[in-house]
């Protein structure tokens, strides 16, 4: 069972599914969402979670030591392509509240600093006793 959380995919899904949840729940009890859907959200966040992970993994396979570098240049382009995603909203008539846009900058910085965790534990393993 151990092993299974060790591989970065399942661990994201894991993640991901927590904090759909939580966020969810939230949104429930307040109604604070009201322009970007929690669903056009998350399918940003896990779908550029997988292909950061994809990226790393497969660069840390190949160039061990480019993994740390690797995932610096994936979340660079992860930023860039969270401005494209949030930036029809700022181009239009009806702009997004400051809590819509909370609403999806909590989730990737939340989803940022896994991705960090899960490649130090990739760069940096434990010794085995």
């Amino acid at each position: 069972m151990k092993n299974i959380f060790r591989n970065p995919y399942v661990s994201i899904f894991i993640f991901s599914i927590v904090i759909i949840l939580i966020h969810w729940g939230i949104d429930s009890i307040f109604s604070i969402i009201t322009y970007y859907s929690i669903i056009s959200i998350y399918a940003f966040h896990i779908i550029s979670a997988l292909v950061v992970a994809g990226i790393i993994q497969l660069i840390y396979a190949n160039y061990k030591d480019y993994a740390g570098f690797a995932f610096m240049g994936t979340s660079l382009l992860k930023m860039l392509a969270a401005i494209l995603f949030l930036l029809p909203g700022f181009l239009s008539e009806d702009k997004p509240s400051f809590a819509n846009i909370l609403n999806f900058f909590v989730p990737y910085f939340l989803f940022l600093i896994f991705e960090a965790v899960q490649v130090i534990k990739l760069i940096n393993p434990k010794e085995s006793n």
